[in-house]
């Protein structure tokens, strides 16, 4: 069987390793974690349909004339999807070397969260407490985030936002900065007479302001007011494609490939593609690899 190129292998299979080589255990986490073989990706295309399924339950349950005239179908599915999810979970955390770090883990708890919500509505029977069962049952709609284990391209965009988030990290403390100063400022230019009541109350006008929102709900009464607002619109213009930006370019990297290291006799070039047999520079042939 031939391997897959590590940008293409799922997240699961490049984080999670079997807990046994051999047996059972192992053909379970070959038809739950790869997606080669004919039986993984009819695997994968079934519990992808069992997701759909699912959440069109959880859509359905929530139309009130659908609701009253199929509430016991409706019930009972519910039921059905949550027993089958449960034991795909149990499988998952049986299969694995690490099961405390599947659970952990992004799709360990997306996973958790798709059956918990129904497990724990038995213990909120009373009437009073029909509000928070319906709040904890709207999570089961976080069944859908589980399609993203099943494309290998998710794995792609999953690994440069990863690369990413130190700069977007930085980027998000540069924005709360900002909105500190400009809320305190309008904080003391506009005051509670025009519903600055207090600078964190300046710091939400400032972020749907800067977000170009503008809710209107808050806004500048005063001249000078209304020229602190003018600048921090023209700053929110001026960053809002920044994350964007810092992102797209880990992307493009990913999508790139690894490059080969050799450098051109000619022009010095460093990097080149894997398969060039010339400078991509000068058209110089390369050195052979050695």
């Amino acid at each position: 069987m031939n391997e897959q190129p590590q940008g293409q292998r799922s997240v699961f299979e490049r984080e999670f390793l079997p807990a046994s080589e051999h047996g059972l255990r192992y053909r379970l986490y070959r038809l739950i974690y790869h997606h080669d073989a004919p039986d993984e990706r009819n695997f994968d295309l079934a519990l992808i349909i069992a997701i759909l399924a699912s959440v069109l339950v959880v859509l359905l349950d929530s139309v009130g004339s659908i609701k009253a005239r199929w509430h016991g179908v409706l019930y009972a599915a519910e039921w059905f999807f949550t027993v089958l999810f449960t034991v795909e979970y149990a499988v998952r955390l049986w299969t694995v070397r690490r099961p405390l770090r599947y659970a952990t883990s992004f799709f360990g708890v997306i996973d958790l969260l798709s059956i918990l919500p129904t497990y724990l509505s038995l213990f909120f029977p009373a009437s009073a407490s029909l509000l928070v069962v319906r709040s904890l049952r709207l999570l089961r709609v976080f069944r859908v985030l589980k399609l993203v284990e099943y494309s290998g391209e998710a794995g792609i965009l999953v690994d440069a936002l990863l690369r990413s988030r130190r700069k977007i990290l930085v980027f998000l403390s540069a924005i709360l900065t900002v909105v500190i100063i400009f809320g305190a400022i309008m904080y003391v230019i506009e005051g509670p007479e025009h519903g600055f009541h207090s600078i964190p109350t300046g710091m939400y006008w400032a972020v749907v302001t800067m977000a170009t929102v503008g809710f209107g709900d808050i806004a500048p009464g005063t001249p000078l007011g209304r020229f602190v607002t003018s600048i921090l619109i023209l700053i929110g213009y001026s960053v809002i494609a920044v994350p964007t930006g810092i992102y797209t370019a880990e992307l493009a990297s990913s999508l790139r490939g690894q490059r080969r290291q050799v450098r051109c006799v000619e022009c010095g070039l460093p990097e080149h593609e894997q398969d060039a047999w010339h400078c991509r520079k000068c058209g110089r042939a390369l050195p052979m690899q050695e």
